[in-house]
């Protein structure tokens, strides 16, 4: 259980990425519930139209994904440039090895295994310093 001292101060611009919705609500939900800034897509094409907007400054990427699988969309990802020093942390249920290798080779800086651990997350979300940190969260 996370308490009020323990959430991050710094809010973030968090694209989450997910086909799950489920899973997805509840982390949106979690995200919010910390004070980030955070909004939803439920594959590759939409979350990289959702990133040229939105301008994430942390996104959460389930590998998994239907028509564009994660890899793929962290690689299209670096070439956004409001994205290119953005926080890509995998969120997935693949966890060997060679995934996390792959997470690496596109670009992704962590690989969390589902079910993630919401200390483990909100630490990395903290530590977090944007390329841009005057540039708030538009809530």
């Amino acid at each position: 259980m996370l308490d009020q001292d323990t959430t991050s101060h710094r809010p973030l611009r968090v694209l989450l990425v997910d086909d799950n919705r489920d899973a997805a609500l509840s982390l949106h939900l979690l995200l919010e519930a910390w004070g980030h800034a955070a909004r939803v897509a439920h594959d590759g094409a939409q979350a990289l139209e959702m990133a040229e907007v939105f301008k994430p400054q942390v996104v959460l990427l389930d590998i998994g994904l239907p028509t564009m699988h994660g890899f793929e969309v962290a690689r299209r990802l670096r070439k956004i440039p409001a994205c290119q020093n953005c926080l890509l942390i995998a969120v997935t249920g693949w966890g060997q090895e060679a995934d996390r290798a792959q997470s690496k080779a596109a670009g992704i800086n962590h690989h969390l295994v589902k079910p993630v651990e919401a200390d483990a997350l909100q630490s990395l979300l903290a530590s977090h310093t944007p390329a841009n940190p005057n540039n708030a969260p538009a809530f």
